[in-house]
C-alpha cells in the first residue's frame, strides 16, 4: 500500500533503517560501492593483464580513456531516464546490465576485446548520477547536500578499495587451485556476478520517493509534479548554471580520476618508490572518500544555513580554488614528505570540492533533478578523458624524446631517462591543470540564484524527535 504520508528525512540517522530514506541511502551507497570496485577491479591487475594480452602501451592508455569515456554517454542518459521512469528501476537495470562487460572483461582473449570491454564497463560509472537522484528525493534540503556528499563518498571508496579487494580475491581463488596468471580473469567475473546481484536487491528493497514508486504513484493518481510545471530536457540545456557546475564537476572529479589514474607512475618516477609503496599512498587517497566528500556536503548546508543558496555556491568557489593552489604546489615538490603532505591537502579538498557542487545541484531545478544530475556528472568523465589526453600527449612525446636521444647508452640508461622525462612531463601536466582549476573556482562565482529560488529552498526545521517531514502530495483532480 502507498503511504501518501511518507516523510523525506531531515536528519542523516544512520542507523534507523526503518526508515525508507535510511535504507534506501545504505543499498544505494553500497551499490555505488560495488559499481565503482568492478568499474577500476582491473586497475591492480594491469600488469598481468598487459603481459597475458600483449597490449602495447598505447593499448594501456587507450584502455584508462575508454573506461571514462563509455561513461559521458551513460551518465548524461541516465539522469533523463530517473526523471522518467524513476531511480530504482534505472539502478536496476544498470546493475544487472553493467555486470554483463564486467564478467565478459574476464573472458577476453585478444587486446581488441579488452579495449571494448573496458568501454561498456565504463556505463556502470553512470551509478554516481542515479545514486545523486535517489538520496536528493529521498532528504529534505536541509540536509540533501550531506546526504549526497555522504552516499558519493562511499561509493566512490570502492575505486580504491579494489586494491585490497581484488588481490584478496584473486588470493581467495588461487588458494582453490586456479593458476595465478589466471586469477585476475576469476576475480573480475566474481564483481561482476556480485553486482548482478545487488541489482535484485536494489529492485526488491527500494523505492523512488518516500511515497512510493513513481509508476504506483501514477496508476493512484498521484504526480510527481504538475504537468504544465514540467521541464523539457531542452529546457534544462539552456541553464547556463547547469554547464558552469558542468565544467566544475569536470575540475573536481575528473582530475580525481586522472590523479588517481597517473599518480602510481608518478611516485615512482619522481621519488623512486617501490611499486607497492606509490601503491598504498593512492590507496589512502582514495580511502580519504571516507569522510572528505561528506565534509564538502556539510560545509556546502552550514553555509546554505547561514548564506542561502549564495552561501553553497561562495564555498564551492572557495574549496576549487584551494583545490588548484594545492595541486599546483604537490606538482613543484621534489621531497617525498612534503610531496605527501600536499597530495594529501589535495585529495582532502577536491573530494571536498566534488561533495560540494552536489550540495548545488539538486537547487538548480528540482523538476529535473535526474537531467541536472546527469549532465553534471557526466562533466568529471569529459573531465577526465581530457586530462588523460593531456597528460598521454605530453608524457609519450617526453618518453619518446628520452629513447632516441639515450638509445646507444644501453637499457638501465634509457629506462632512467625515460622515468625522468615522463616524472618531468607529468609534472607540468598537473601544474597547467591545477591552474585550470584555481581559474574554473572564480568562474563558479557565476552562478547565481533570484530572490525567489532563495526563498523558495529556505532550509527546512528539523523536526525534533523525527528523521523527516511530511511532504505534501499532488493529486489529480
Amino acid at each position: 500500500m502507498i503511504n501518501l504520508q511518507a516523510q523525506k528525512a531531515t536528519k542523516l540517522s544512520l542507523f534507523n533503517l526503518k526508515h525508507v530514506s535510511i535504507r534506501t541511502f545504505w543499498i544505494t551507497a553500497i551499490s555505488f560501492f560495488m559499481c565503482f570496485f568492478a568499474w577500476f577491479g582491473i586497475v591492480p591487475f594491469m600488469p598481468d593483464v598487459v603481459k597475458d594480452l600483449g597490449l602495447t602501451p598505447d593499448q594501456k592508455w587507450n584502455s584508462i580513456i575508454l573506461a571514462v569515456t563509455g561513461t559521458v554517454f551513460a551518465r548524461l542518459l541516465i539522469g533523463k531516464l530517473c526523471d522518467k521512469y524513476g531511480p530504482r528501476m534505472c539502478y536496476t537495470f544498470l546493475l544487472m546490465l553493467g555486470a554483463i562487460p564486467v564478467i565478459l572483461c574476464g573472458l577476453v582473449q585478444t587486446p581488441t576485446q579488452f579495449l571494448v570491454c573496458r568501454l561498456f564497463i565504463g556505463f556502470i560509472g553512470a551509478s554516481f548520477v542515479i545514486t545523486q537522484v535517489h538520496t536528493s528525493l529521498m532528504f529534505a534540503s536541509n540536509v540533501v547536500g550531506t546526504a549526497n556528499a555522504t552516499s558519493a563518498g562511499w561509493g566512490n571508496l570502492g575505486g580504491g578499495a579494489n586494491r585490497l579487494g581484488m588481490p584478496i580475491i584473486a588470493a581467495a581463488v588461487v588458494s582453490f587451485g586456479v593458476a595465478e596468471a589466471e586469477a585476475w580473469r576469476y576475480s573480475m567475473i566474481i564483481a561482476g556476478v556480485v553486482c548482478f546481484l545487488m541489482g535484485l536487491v536494489y529492485y526488491f528493497f527500494t523505492q523512488d520517493t518516500p511515497q512510493g514508486n513513481f509508476k504506483e504513484l501514477r496508476e493512484q493518481g498521484v504526480e510527481i509534479e504538475k504537468k504544465k510545471d514540467e521541464v523539457g530536457f531542452l529546457a534544462v540545456l539552456k541553464d547556463y548554471r547547469i554547464w558552469i557546475l558542468f565544467i566544475v564537476y569536470a575540475a573536481s572529479f575528473g582530475i580525481e580520476l586522472t590523479v588517481y589514474g597517473t599518480m602510481d607512475d608518478y611516485l615512482q618516477n619522481t621519488f623512486q618508490l617501490e611499486r607497492l609503496t606509490a601503491g598504498n599512498i593512492v590507496l589512502s587517497f582514495a580511502l580519504m572518500n571516507i569522510f572528505a566528500r561528506t565534509l564538502g556536503g556539510f560545509f556546502g548546508d552550514r553555509f546554505g544555513k547561514l548564506k542561502g543558496l549564495r552561501g553553497r555556491v561562495l564555498f564551492l568557489s572557495f574549496i576549487l580554488c584551494v583545490q588548484g593552489i594545492m595541486l599546483v604546489t604537490f606538482s613543484t615538490t621534489t621531497s617525498i614528505v612534503i610531496g605527501f603532505v600536499f597530495l594529501i591537502l589535495f585529495s582532502l579538498s577536491v573530494q571536498m570540492a566534488e561533495g560540494a557542487t552536489f550540495s548545488v545541484v539538486p537547487f538548480i531545478n528540482k523538476k529535473a533533478i535526474g537531467s541536472v544530475s546527469g549532465i553534471v556528472g557526466a562533466g568529471g568523465n569529459v573531465g577526465a578523458f581530457l586530462a588523460a589526453l593531456f597528460l598521454k600527449s605530453k608524457s609519450a612525446l617526453a618518453e619518446k624524446t628520452a629513447i632516441a636521444a639515450n638509445a646507444g647508452l644501453g637499457e638501465e640508461a634509457v629506462k632512467a631517462a625515460q622515468s625522468a622525462a615522463s616524472s618531468a612531463a607529468v609534472s607540468q601536466g598537473y601544474f597547467i591543470i591545477g591552474l585550470v582549476v584555481v581559474v574554473t573556482g572564480v568562474v563558479a562565482l557565476g552562478i547565481k540564484f533570484s530572490q525567489a529560488d532563495e526563498k523558495a529552498h529556505a532550509p527546512e526545521p528539523i523536526i525534533e524527535g523525527e528523521v523527516g517531514e511530511l511532504q505534501p502530495v499532488k493529486v489529480k483532480s
